[in-house]
């Protein structure tokens, strides 16, 4: 075991990828002399050079676009978008193009291409900068949607995503880049594998991302109150791991979900779609979503309340409780 934070870990994870195939290479805006605005690219430059860690223009299509045309010759290259409301220029490249290349060509072309994003609130960021669109690229069939929450997981999933032969957008909570924890050598779970973070027999708390440390924050506080709560993170939102998935929604028969996004057609829906079709008679109570309002993202000051936090966690707990 290793402590490091979870953007220490990150870099780790791409150096360790990098040393292991000549073939991966790492592109984006700022990501080479400097290391990123998060730093997670730090020293990658130095070690492997300029044609390896490429600084690219501020053009988020061309960095996309780079990316399948090195694809298609054999490379394995991982994009860094800079923030998560910076992907929507490349949004066309990736889900018109990136995610449709192995099917228009009958599977006879891999798209190994990783497409890194901070996302995200909590950092007391300017508008664009604090958004949480993973149900855009989930939406979109050909493309893998994983997001870690963990340094461990951060470390192990990055090496996971490089070596898939699909095209993988990797969500990065920013805001627990630099939480610590400890990093085991060796995977515990493949990529796509759901974690039953904490057991539980009164309530199922699903989460993923950033919303995962809300979550076992509001199973601490509950437990003081005598409720029992399983917290799981799913890990990867396309695809869902639902065996895992049901399993604990029956072992408990309640089950509430947490994200950042918006509650409307977030991946909480879906959730708790696939919840209620699969395990309906084991259920006690309705599927409960904690999301943030239907808004766009609010100055700084406001997130806080914008954010589901541990309080809007416990109410829906509670809600659960009483059917």
């Amino acid at each position: 075991m290793t402590q490091m934070t979870m953007g220490k870990a990150l870099n780790e994870g791409l150096r360790a990828a990098m040393q292991a195939d000549d073939k991966v290479v790492v592109l984006g805006e700022d990501i080479g002399a400097l290391g990123g605005v998060f730093r997670i690219t730090e020293g990658l430059q130095d070690q492997f050079g300029p044609q390896r860690v490429v600084d690219t223009p501020l053009a988020e299509s061309g960095i996309v676009g780079t990316a399948i045309g090195l694809a298609m010759r054999g490379y394995r290259p991982v994009c860094e978008i800079q923030f998560d409301g910076f992907v929507y220029p490349g949004f066309d490249q990736i889900v018109s193009q990136l995610a449709k290349m192995r099917a228009r060509s009958g599977g006879r072309l891999a798209m190994p291409v990783v497409i890194r994003i901070p996302c995200g609130g909590g950092i007391g960021a300017v508008e664009h900068h604090s958004e949480s669109n993973e149900a855009y690229f989930a939406h979109t069939a050909g493309l893998r949607v994983v997001s870690c929450a963990t340094p461990e997981d951060a470390f192990h999933m990055i090496q996971q995503a490089v070596l898939s032969d699909d095209p993988v957008v990797f969500f990065e909570p920013k805001r627990r880049y630099w939480d610590k924890g400890d990093v085991a050598d060796t995977p515990s779970l493949d990529l796509h594998s759901a974690r039953v973070v904490r057991a539980g027999a009164d309530v199922t708390l699903v989460a993923h991302g950033p919303s995962v440390k809300v979550a076992e924050q509001a199973a601490s506080f509950a437990a003081s109150d005598g409720v029992d709560v399983q917290v799981v993170d799913l890990r990867s939102v396309s695809p869902l791991d639902t065996t895992t998935l049901h399993a604990c929604a029956r072992s408990t028969g309640r089950v509430v979900v947490v994200h950042e996004a918006s509650t409307f057609l977030g991946i909480g829906a879906e959730v708790a779609a696939s919840v209620t079709e699969h395990c309906f008679r084991d259920l006690q109570a309705p599927v409960l979503r904690v999301g943030a309002y239907d808004l766009p993202y609010p100055p700084s000051k406001a997130e806080d309340d914008f954010l589901p936090g541990v309080d809007r966690v416990l109410d829906a707990l509670e809600r659960s409780l009483s059917y």
